[in-house]
């Protein structure tokens, strides 16, 4: 698999500019939803359609980036087939992947600097699903008691 999908609000732009370089060194064909600058702009617009992308299987693999990762993580996370996990540390992507099956790397831009974000996307894209008794939880996760 070397497609992946990224996308940012303004806070984010920076950030995924490096991430897209970096992932195109390595081979990847990156799909950018936007946004193309650092001027203020509304997240969802962004990351609703990368979402959308992640949810009918266009994409099996998306990173979104805002200030806090929290906004962009929220809307993604609306649609039922998509898991995205906000993380800050290498170690979080890499049981977000293993345990979580998540889907969208969701990252900080205000509070990594671009070195960390870079070992979280090498580690988020390296790491693979466990499965097993992950499998169960993952799979009970868009049920609604």
């Amino acid at each position: 698999m070397k497609n992946i999908a990224i996308a940012c609000d303004h806070a984010g732009f920076e950030l995924k500019e490096k991430v897209k370089a970096y992932l195109t060194q390595k081979g990847y064909d990156v799909k950018d939803y936007g946004t193309n600058s650092s001027e203020s702009v509304d997240y969802p617009d962004m990351v609703h359609p990368l979402g959308r992308d992640i949810n009918n299987g266009t994409f099996e693999l998306g990173i979104v980036i805002c200030g806090s990762g929290n906004g962009v993580q929220m809307t993604v996370n609306k649609y039922p087939n998509v898991r995205c996990a906000l993380c800050w540390t290498p170690e979080i992507a890499g049981l977000a992947r293993q345990h979580n099956n998540a889907n969208i790397l969701s990252m900080p831009a205000r509070f990594i600097p671009e070195e960390v974000a870079l070992e979280i996307v090498d580690t988020y894209l390296n790491t693979g699903f466990e499965g097993g008794r992950h499998l169960k939880r993952v799979e009970k996760i868009n049920k609604v008691l």
